[in-house]
């Protein structure tokens, strides 16, 4: 008997690649518009995380027939009122480079001291039923501070700056196990995995 697919409702290749190892144990098909053959280019109109993963996850659902997961990410920082927030894939432009957000970010904290940097990385995932089934959301986050400058080779985004003092490391000084362990998007589809195997069951 062929496992139920589950649809990642994104068109970024490297978000797709880190959610397939995420999501490994998951008693689901993972699959992707490339392979189901959708195209689809969803507005992130929503003023939160959780609200722009719904937009996406009912669009990919109802555009395919398959259930569909969405995620929505972002670093919140403290002492810049929560930015850059739903914003920070783009915070310092559209096309901004790694190297280049994270000197846009430590340039607005200038002057900013170590006890007020303090910052959530937060991933909000949505599951969407096909035909309007509703939607199932679930949160991760992790708590740390903005160093004052770069750390560390891994990971990618502003985790070179993102220090978490329980580890006494940057997020990009981990490597993929261990970042997996402790990082927003890894609470939260271990989360995922957790209702999909208790689904499993009681349908068993």
């Amino acid at each position: 008997m062929s496992k139920t697919r589950l649809l990642l409702a994104t068109n970024n290749a490297g978000k797709i690649r880190e959610l397939v190892n995420l999501l490994d144990g998951v008693p689901l098909a993972i699959t992707t518009p490339e392979i189901e053959g959708v195209v689809l280019d969803v507005e992130e109109t929503g003023s939160t995380f959780e609200e722009n993963a719904t937009l996406k996850a009912i669009a990919f659902a109802a555009a395919s027939g398959l259930r569909a997961l969405s995620d929505d990410s972002g670093l919140e920082v403290e002492a810049l009122g929560g930015e850059p927030g739903i914003f920070s894939a783009r915070y310092a432009g559209k096309d901004a480079t790694s190297d280049q957000m994270v000197k846009y970010l430590l340039n607005k904290l200038d002057g900013i001291d170590w006890a007020t940097r303090k910052a959530t990385f937060r991933s909000v995932i949505a599951i969407a039923e096909p035909g309007g089934g509703g939607v199932e959301i679930f949160e991760g986050r992790c708590d740390g501070i903005i160093s004052l400058e770069p750390r560390g080779t891994k990971g990618f985004g502003y985790d070179p700056i993102f220090y978490i003092p329980s580890l006494g490391k940057h997020m990009a000084e981990l490597d993929l196990g261990e970042k997996n362990r402790i990082s927003h998007r890894g609470i939260a589809t271990r989360r995922v995995i957790e209702f999909f195997k208790r689904e499993a069951i009681r349908k068993a």
